[in-house]
């Protein structure tokens, strides 16, 4: 039974994860007249929908896939306690990132992400987006959205490591765990994975939120 909470706390995340926020409001923008996944950078999330649809549309996006990863975290963890949790969290990225009906096209995961990190790792996010948006600031970068992501994503794998092993106040997330910076690297794996794609690729850089 208790393998089978799992199961299904993995794929309730997956399938939240897949939600097409993107082009439901693009749908309702421009009434199916912009395709989101083939104008400007051709990535379906908020910022290419901010400059798409407007600014509106935009927020609402990276609300929504913001949402995506903290609804999954939360069911998972109702469903099959903390580990569920991080199963979930890690399932809403992948499913973000690779629709399986979408031949595995997706977004970058980065907000879908956070929603992750506000529910499994309550603690840190506040740094996360501290350290994000202060790195994406820096002069200099060519890439500034690639850095961002890079460095929050080393810090957040490294302070989930620490958290775990000193034991340290996770606000309302799980108690910490060998499954946080487990379920972490997970995430950063599969955001890591997408963000080659689009680099080889030549899809331009974009900024949504950290990770």
């Amino acid at each position: 039974m208790r393998a089978l909470r799992l199961l299904l706390a993995a794929g309730g995340g997956y399938l939240l994860g897949t939600f097409p926020s993107a082009d439901i409001a693009s749908t309702v923008v421009t009434r199916g007249a912009v395709d989101v996944r083939r104008a400007g950078s051709g990535n379906p999330g908020g910022v290419n929908a901010q400059r798409l649809l407007g600014r509106r549309a935009g927020r609402a996006v990276k609300a929504t896939d913001v949402g995506k990863g903290a609804v999954a975290c939360a069911c998972g963890r109702r469903l099959a306690g903390d580990l569920g949790a991080h199963l979930a969290g890690v399932a809403a990225v992948a499913g973000h990132c690779y629709l399986v009906w979408s031949r595995f096209r997706g977004g970058k995961g980065v907000a879908t992400s956070f929603g992750q990190c506000v529910v499994t790792f309550p603690a840190y996010a506040p740094i996360d987006v501290a350290l994000a948006m202060t790195v994406a600031r820096l002069p200099g970068l060519r890439r500034p959205a690639l850095a961002s992501v890079s460095v929050s994503s080393a810090a957040w794998l490294l302070a989930s490591v620490v958290w775990w092993k000193r034991g340290l106040p996770n606000l309302w997330g799980p108690r910490p765990t060998a499954a946080l910076p487990l379920a972490n690297a997970a995430t950063v794996l599969v955001i890591a994975s997408r963000a080659v794609a689009l680099l080889l690729r030549g899809e331009p850089d974009e900024l949504a939120l950290p990770r």
